[in-house]
């Protein structure tokens, strides 16, 4: 099969490589999904990188935990009736060797969800891990109706579903990005105001959108980039629900800040079950979005990889293989 992998953490450019190799088979439990799109998210690049603390300890990695194709062959134990069904795949490379940047892949049947008709392939590949980190995070994590939300990064993969979820979920939205064109597509997504971050202060803007009270709530996945200005633009009495960390992991924060504003920071992380069918339901009913920023072949896998850490995409860049 046609795949891209690395065998040791690195630059994208230098470790990731596109070739052959044998295919997969299905053991007990498992199917293998012919893949039509592979979904890149920020934990990809990260494990590449090697900042999890994940060390290779298998002779090749290949990347990605998100994508979507076609069942073509079942392990024991599993109905031969699935062979055929169109499904979107998460999770595949957790604590997995062998992810869906490749030909052919082997999961559990139960990470192996029917994809509806009316949804594409590489729309299915966006539809896992961010749909429902940003869903945890927004939605379960505590009611965000007639609250007003700040999303920093609301130009990435989960951010754009964040966006998307509070507005649905009665919120009032306030979106940050890089460039007037994300901006734009923010706010067609629902937000209600939008921050240009590298024009403007992003406390300051909050400021005056909320006549300086502050936010009630902020998804934050940025991390130390933005960490103290979201700290800093909550209200008394708001919450900060981090899920991520693309900038960096170091944050501070002033501890009699919490307590003399009575101020919640919450961690938050990928959604379990319950979020996979509320992701499901508000996609069939048209009410969540699968942005797709590109759709590049396999074999720039490493492009795609510097794309994202150079955040120049807007929603989820997808490789077809």
């Amino acid at each position: 099969m046609r795949a891209a992998w690395y065998e040791k953490n690195g630059p994208a450019r230098e470790v990731i490589n596109v070739g052959e190799l044998p295919d997969p088979e299905p053991g007990p439990g498992e199917v293998r999904v012919r893949i039509h799109a592979s979904g890149v998210n920020p934990s990809d690049v990260k494990r590449r990188i090697g900042n999890l603390g994940q060390a290779i300890r298998v002779p090749r990695i290949v990347p990605h935990s998100d994508g979507a194709g076609v069942i073509d062959a079942a392990g024991d134990g599993v109905p031969q009736t699935r062979v055929g069904e169109r499904v979107w795949v998460y999770n595949a490379q957790w604590q997995r060797a062998y992810g869906t940047c490749a030909e052919f892949c082997c999961v559990p049947q139960v990470l192996a969800r029917r994809l509806p008709d009316a949804i594409d392939f590489a729309a299915g590949a966006n539809m896992g891990i961010p749909a429902m980190t940003a869903h945890r995070a927004v939605f379960s994590r505590g009611n965000v109706r007639g609250k007003t939300v700040l999303v920093t990064g609301g130009a990435g993969a989960v951010g754009h579903y964040a966006v998307q979820i509070a507005k649905w979920a009665g919120a009032r939205v306030i979106a940050t990005a890089g460039s007037e064109p994300k901006l734009q597509k923010a706010r067609d997504l629902g937000a209600d105001e939008v921050i240009h971050h590298g024009k403007q202060k992003i406390l300051d803007e909050v400021k005056r959108i909320t006549d300086r009270r502050g936010v009630d709530v902020v998804f934050e996945h940025v991390g130390t980039a933005t960490w103290e200005m979201s700290v800093a633009s909550l209200a008394a009495g708001g919450r900060l629900v981090t899920c991520g960390a693309t900038t960096g992991f170091e944050g501070k924060i002033d501890i009699r800040t919490l307590f003399s504003r009575q101020l919640s920071l919450l961690g938050s992380y990928m959604g379990s079950r319950a979020e996979l069918y509320a992701v499901l339901k508000l996609i069939g009913q048209r009410k969540l979005k699968a942005v797709i920023d590109r759709v590049l072949p396999l074999a720039q896998c490493a492009q795609a990889h510097e794309l994202l850490e150079k955040r120049e995409q807007f929603g989820k860049i997808v490789l077809k293989p």
